[in-house]
């Protein structure tokens, strides 16, 4: 007999007129329970209030009821959009049940694929209502897809995916989307004078690439590029890193995922905007062959940079993308990196860093503050460039003082960004992965997707 679950509210009369039940639904902490009226199994959720009715917050619930039914193995569950609209009157129904369905979604997210004795069992949701609410409800798959997407990529282990198979997994991702995929080996990188991914790469035994997504949904529209950082396994190359547990470090590589999920995100959503997404893709790994600490890189547009540190590295493969950016001629440059440790120091693990053109900077908090991608304007301190000052270069990769990484981390890449553009820098690298929490796992967060599509198409109205 299958196990199918209602979701059910506080003002609901079958929790109403249970005078247990309504007790032990206002005494729980959590903002819903899971039990039997009769031989019904409902969801019941808390009254919230109106201060914290917000999408983000109808989000995070939907995620933690669906990982809680599916761990129940109940194979579908029941929502009413009337009473669900009417326990939240502050939000838009269209809206509101676009969050749900994304959050659903989201939450029953899980990468079991190495896991010999799990599986990953859904519990599917059913939305009923006196409106037709389709088109809501395919908007919150498709934004959970993206995000999903990648965290697929972020996830996968470095052996699977790294700087040669990471375009094939592109390629064939995009195969059936309106999105062209250009893919540049090694050999081209050497004729485009991307010095900086051939530099870091130089210790791997897989060979550095470079790969464009170009998605043409209206032409006339000016001309967006996100630039992500590919860095599939980082062990800090010569600098290498220290530390019981590096295998997170196959995440390094967030930016080109969140890049990824928003060029998926926006061809499935046949968004009316033009974009280029740009990925230079290594892995910094210590070799023989290695760039070592105070080599020098020559850039194509005449940038000499002193390598202080190789664990630095995701900066100098961001210069190329910044570079090739203004060789697109890019009206909007956003560049998203998981870059410093300072970043996380600075804000922990709830949100990440945004640098650059201030009223873009605010514009795009706002945009976070509705997605779930949480960003907080960081400053560009003037007085910190010279930090970056070398003897033997234009300028070294990394700080000579030990504060402020994350904002000179930022300086040094503005110094790529071409003049034409405004330009964003979202340093991710403490909100790349989470806690098990709402629709969060405990895995890849897959940051940066829905953020990095609704901020493109925000510039393109």
């Amino acid at each position: 007999m299958s196990l199918q679950a209602s979701i059910l509210f506080s003002n609901d009369l079958r929790i109403q007129k249970n005078e247990r039940i309504k007790q032990f639904i206002e005494s729980t902490k959590a903002d819903f329970t899971a039990l039997f009226l009769g031989d019904e199994l409902v969801v019941a959720i808390k009254e919230i209030e109106k201060e914290k009715q917000t999408y983000e917050k109808v989000r995070m619930i939907a995620g933690a009821i669906t990982r809680e039914l599916s761990g129940r193995k109940v194979e579908k569950a029941i929502v009413q959009v009337d009473a669900l609209s009417e326990t939240m009157p502050r939000l838009q129904a269209e809206e509101l049940v676009t969050a749900f369905v994304e959050g659903w979604h989201l939450g029953a997210y899980k990468f079991v694929i190495y896991k010999s004795n799990e599986t990953a069992f859904r519990t599917d949701l059913l939305v009923e209502g006196k409106a037709d609410f389709h088109s809501s409800i395919k908007r919150g798959k498709i934004r959970a897809e993206a995000a999903s997407f990648s965290r697929d990529l972020m996830n996968e282990v470095p052996n699977v995916l790294n700087p040669e198979t990471f375009p094939s997994i592109l390629q064939e991702e995009f195969s059936t989307t309106g999105v062209q995929v250009n893919v540049f080996n090694k050999e081209k990188l050497e004729e485009m004078e991307m010095n900086g991914v051939l530099t870091v790469g130089r210790g791997s035994k897989y060979k550095p690439s470079f790969v464009e997504l170009v998605y043409k949904g209206d032409e006339t529209k000016p001309l967006v590029a996100l630039v992500g950082k590919g860095v599939t396994f980082d062990t800090g190359g010569i600098s290498l890193k220290s530390g019981r547990d590096l295998s997170d470090m196959r995440m390094d590589m967030g930016g080109a995922a969140a890049v990824a999920g928003a060029m998926k995100l926006l061809a499935a959503s046949k968004a009316q905007v033009n974009v280029v997404a740009l990925i230079p893709i290594v892995e910094n790994s210590p070799d023989n062959t290695s760039v070592l600490p105070g080599e020098i890189i020559r850039y194509k547009n005449g940038h000499t940079v002193q390598v202080g540190n190789t664990d630095a590295e995701g900066r100098l493969i961001l210069a190329d993308g910044l570079i090739r950016a203004g060789e697109w001629g890019a009206q909007y440059v956003v560049n998203i990196a998981t870059l410093t440790g300072a970043i996380f120091n600075a804000l922990g693990t709830k949100i990440a860093g945004v640098f650059g053109d201030e009223q873009l900077s605010v514009e795009m908090k706002e945009i976070g503050k509705e997605n779930g991608d949480f960003v907080w304007p960081m400053p560009l301190v003037e007085q910190y460039d010279s930090y970056l000052k070398s003897d033997y270069a234009d300028f070294s990769n990394i700080s000579s003082k030990g504060e402020a990484g994350s904002i000179t981390a930022g300086l040094f890449l503005r110094r790529f960004v071409p003049e034409s553009c405004k330009w964003l820098h979202i340093d991710m690298a403490g909100v790349m992965e989470s806690e098990e929490v709402g629709y969060y796992p405990k895995t890849a967060t897959g940051f940066g997707a829905r953020l990095l599509a609704d901020f493109t198409a925000h510039v393109s109205r």
